[in-house]
């Protein structure tokens, strides 16, 4: 069993740079979207052999006092902190039955800027999609969309939707009434990356071939082109719209060819799909373990699956998603000699 550590606040200990947490990285607030975020980081580090860090994060909050002597005052946060430390023992406690080895820390500050920090040496965050409220309920919610967008690191968000699937329970009467309209239908062991031609895109791929190799599950690369709107309502469908579809067939199967050139051996497929990406994407999300997307894609008329797509599936999202930073890679630099870049979909 993997060793558990508490560490309130490394900061207040002399903790430095050096200190900063690896593997990967849970925020927690002891809300039910938080507990899902847990199990699925947990059950992630324990695939990918790598430590796992739990954090909480807390504001003490500053109040304007009245009067001629008017000024500022803060509240004694022990009382907070107190709150904080009880969160990370709970969830200690909760993945006592894993095989990972486990650090925690309490950080005073801002939850957003202390991920965002983390993220510098983390290889992987996850949030769920939001959280309790309140003080200590900084962690999720809002930092859940503000996050992924600048990580320096891969970051996945864990919706509530997902709790049966993860073997948790949640009283939210919405989500139980989602969950019994949607009725049961078995987890494919499919990894889903949606795609639009842009370099972010590939980078996302790429991401989402080393996690379906890690889970040992199939490949799926999406591409969704949506109906012409607004200024572009004017061009002739029909004719355009054949041409747009076949000039995507011919780059998704070039970009296919060089995504089994760098993986060989991993099952791999692409669909091409009519229709908008985030519905695309949140459909698909339902039933499959994992959706990656790239934290923004090319824009213009074929580049519409990322970038405000990313959010929206992000917001909707049935399954977890995986939101992959834009940087170098250079696997990247052979891809030309496979075929047809422009407009390319993988």
């Amino acid at each position: 069993m993997g060793s558990r550590e508490l560490h309130p606040d490394p900061a207040r200990d002399g903790g430095g740079a050096s200190d900063a947490p690896h593997g990967i990285v849970v925020g927690v607030d002891g809300s039910d979207h938080g507990q899902c975020a847990l199990v699925w980081a947990a059950r992630e580090a324990q695939r990918r052999r790598r430590p796992l860090h739990i954090v909480t994060a807390y504001s003490v909050p500053i109040f304007a006092a009245s009067g001629l002597d008017g000024g500022y005052a803060t509240v004694d946060d022990s009382v907070i902190r107190e709150g904080a430390e009880a969160i990370l023992k709970q969830a200690l406690e909760k993945i006592s039955p894993y095989d990972v080895d486990v650090t925690s820390s309490v950080e005073n500050g801002d939850a957003a800027g202390v991920l965002l920090e983390i993220s510098e040496s983390a290889e992987l965050l996850v949030v769920g999609t939001r959280g309790r409220g309140g003080f200590v309920g900084r962690l999720l919610g809002s930092v859940s969309s503000a996050l992924p967008a600048h990580a320096k690191c891969p970051t996945v968000t864990v919706p509530l939707f997902c709790s049966n699937r993860l073997g948790e329970t949640t009283e939210d009467r919405r989500v139980k009434a989602e969950q019994a309209k949607s009725g049961h239908r078995q987890v494919e062991n499919v990894v889903v990356v949606g795609v639009d031609g842009s370099d972010q895109a590939r980078v996302a791929v790429l991401e989402a071939a080393d996690q379906a190799e890690r889970l040992g599950a199939s490949l799926r690369v999406v591409c969704a082109v949506p109906q012409y709107s607004g200024s572009l309502a004017w061009v002739p469908a029909p004719m355009d719209r054949k041409a747009l579809f076949d000039d995507i067939r011919v780059t998704l199967e070039a970009g296919m060819a060089w995504l089994r050139s760098h993986y060989p051996h991993l099952e791999a497929e692409y669909e091409l799909k009519d229709g908008s990406p985030v519905d695309v994407l949140v459909e698909e999300s339902r039933h499959v373990e994992l959706v990656v997307v790239g934290t923004r894609g090319r824009g213009g008329f074929t580049g519409m699956l990322l970038g405000s797509t990313s959010d929206g599936v992000l917001h909707h999202a049935k399954g977890p998603v995986m939101v992959v930073p834009d940087r170098e890679d250079p696997r990247m630099a052979d891809r030309a000699r496979f075929g047809p870049i422009l407009g390319d979909a993988a």
